[in-house]
């Protein structure tokens, strides 16, 4: 199995999961050079707050997107977002990606900035 397909089983059973319970989701999406978060509503089908590595004041925060400090600072930006949309709770879809490294670090700081999972 190759190892995008292996990820995607893994990201399929959570997704699951989460749509059956129709939360508002956070989901990561992790590449070699950037990391972005989403949180989607409870039905999956709106955007409601995103952060990136890509947007202009993030790169000027941090100049290496691919790092545990840029995801640190995307967690930071997702969560207060997130408290300007009215979202207190979510359910985090790490979409098949391990929790560790730059995962577990924006989570962890999304954590501090107030959401709870």
């Amino acid at each position: 199995m190759e190892k995008k397909q292996a990820r995607l089983r893994r990201a399929r059973k959570t997704r699951a999961k989460i749509a059956e319970l129709k939360v508002v989701r956070l989901a990561v999406h992790r590449s070699n050079l950037h990391i972005s978060a989403q949180i989607f509503s409870g039905c999956g089908t709106r955007v409601l707050a995103a952060a990136s590595t890509m947007e202009p004041e993030v790169r000027s925060q941090v100049p290496n997107g691919g790092n545990v400090n840029a995801a640190k600072t995307v967690g930071k930006l997702i969560a207060e977002r997130a408290k300007a949309a009215g979202i207190e709770q979510v359910a985090f879809d790490r979409s098949g990606f391990h929790y560790h490294g730059r995962v577990k670090a924006l989570a962890e700081a999304a954590r501090e900035g107030g959401l709870k999972f």
